[in-house]
């Protein structure tokens, strides 16, 4: 299985505690396609939300296709995720009850269809994301004592 990655979330692992994660697809139109096999677009501040019983990714910017007839797409319109109905509805009940945040982590392709892959976490405090600071700068001088003595 081949995997092109188009755009990545690195801000999501830091701002959230990830519980748990889906891959799911994305409903696109022509010119958005042909913008992400360019690898343009923007995740950073895209989330995904239930409505009537379907996901939908919310303020993810997909830059318009230069060479799109008509104008192409509106770059930061809603795009349905397709999940299965089980997963749909375990996803919107631990969104309800335990206020978690869905938010997309990366966006790719995998066997030439477009993908992206949501996690499910909680926000982080400033006091957890201090901590999470704190064990990295660590593990950074551990493997740096580490290449000193080699």
């Amino acid at each position: 299985m081949t995997r092109q990655v188009v755009a990545s979330n690195r801000r999501a692992k830091f701002d959230y505690e990830i519980l748990d994660t889906y891959e799911a697809g994305l409903v696109l139109l022509g010119s958005e396609v042909k913008s992400l096999r360019d690898g343009k677009a923007s995740i950073n501040e895209a989330y995904a939300s239930e409505r009537h019983g379907e996901l939908w990714l919310e303020s993810m910017n997909i830059p318009p296709y230069t060479f799109a007839r008509e104008g192409g797409h509106e770059p930061t319109r809603p795009r349905k995720l397709l999940l299965h109905k089980r997963e749909i509805k375990r996803i919107g009940e631990k969104l309800r009850e335990q206020s978690l945040s869905l938010v997309p982590t990366r966006v790719y392709f995998s066997n030439g269809r477009a993908k992206v892959e949501l996690a499910l976490g909680r926000g982080k405090r400033t006091l957890d994301k201090r901590q999470s600071i704190k064990k990295r700068e660590q593990q950074r001088e551990m493997d740096r004592a580490h290449r000193r003595r080699r």
